[in-house]
């Protein structure tokens, strides 16, 4: 009940803003070398590895080549990113498969646009996971059952990826009792006993592992291998009527999924950038699998642990979700 009410609120809060919400918060300014001018866009993300490319992106000029002038803004998560995107704060946002498949569910006209970050399929390696204190009693899946669990958002991929793998180990999801922190106060938590698990992803999990805790589970992975953790949504409205900017938008950030992909040690330099994590930390992390194209089979799959965890009514319409 408490993690349909909090997204009840989002939901409401962004159908709220839309009724108030202007016109297109693009502008435009002439381009650094004459050739034409650069629109003007924003994008609202989670400081984590994930958005790692965007930044990469950014600073290695792809968005600028296709005449964009790209602003980065950080959220906490995709949850709360729906309302900045529905209002046109944002003309996009990085959010979670499940926040969307919620919003959409519950009449907001939202889609994705690109991909994000995907699981890397290798379980013990993955770049999100539960973690528990060091003498915890908790050693694995099922015993999360009937404890407090902390996620970024409620009701999202981690709660409903948490479930998921709650169930499978046939205990009872249903009485995990979840409750709302950001990954950068993880450790705090942990330490104050304020949960008995969290979730946590890179490069923050890298850092409290460091510090003592231990994963007692890889929600991910142990969902689908190629499972699609998040990616960068739309409106109907601009995805319709800015046409030339979502093209624009998806190709510059294609390419920087695909550069990181394939340049690694640029990645773990791009994420001390926009977080406090030392170079240390950075260079074992464990990063996800940046690609373009979305696994419908992992979505389908996703959707349907949504739905057995209360987070979805009924399974999503793919078509709907994905460029």
């Amino acid at each position: 009940m408490k993690k349909k009410m909090f997204v009840g609120v989002a939901v409401a809060a962004a159908l709220a803003l839309s009724a108030c919400a202007g016109g297109s918060a693009t502008t435009q300014k002439p381009a650094a070398d004459g050739g034409g001018e650069l629109i003007a866009a924003k994008v609202g993300v989670i400081p984590i590895v994930d958005t790692a490319p965007l930044w990469l992106g950014k600073e290695k000029g792809f968005f600028e080549e296709e005449g964009i002038d790209l602003t980065i803004e950080v959220t906490t998560g995709g949850a709360a990113a729906v309302p900045g995107v529905v209002s046109g704060d944002f003309q996009f946002a990085f959010g979670n498969l499940i926040s969307v498949m919620v919003a959409q569910e519950q009449g907001l006209d939202i889609k994705y646009v690109a991909n994000g970050a995907s699981a890397n399929g290798e379980v013990g390696k993955g770049f999100g996971a539960v973690v528990v204190r060091g003498d915890s009693d908790i050693k694995s899946a099922a015993d999360l059952a009937g404890k407090t669990v902390s996620s970024n958002n409620l009701a999202n991929i981690n709660t409903a990826t948490i479930s998921h793998v709650v169930n499978e180990a046939d205990a009872d999801a249903s009485t995990v009792k979840f409750v709302e922190i950001a990954f950068p106060d993880v450790a705090a938590a942990l330490e104050n006993n304020q949960v008995d698990a969290a979730m946590v992803m890179e490069p923050f999990l890298s850092s409290v592992i460091a510090d003592g805790a231990r994963v007692v589970t890889w929600n991910y992975e142990e969902t689908h291998p190629e499972l699609d953790i998040a990616g960068y949504f739309a409106t109907g409205d601009v995805i319709e009527g800015q046409a030339d900017l979502v093209q624009k938008f998806t190709r510059a950030m294609n390419k920087s999924l695909e550069y990181a992909q394939e340049h690694p040690d640029e990645v773990r330099d791009i994420v001390g950038t926009y977080t406090k994590i030392g170079e240390d930390l950075r260079a074992v992390m464990a990063l996800p699998t940046y690609r373009a194209a979305f696994n419908t089979d992992a979505a389908e799959v996703l959707g349907k642990a949504a739905v057995v965890a209360g987070a979805l009514k009924s399974a999503p319409d793919l078509k709907r979700l994905f460029p």
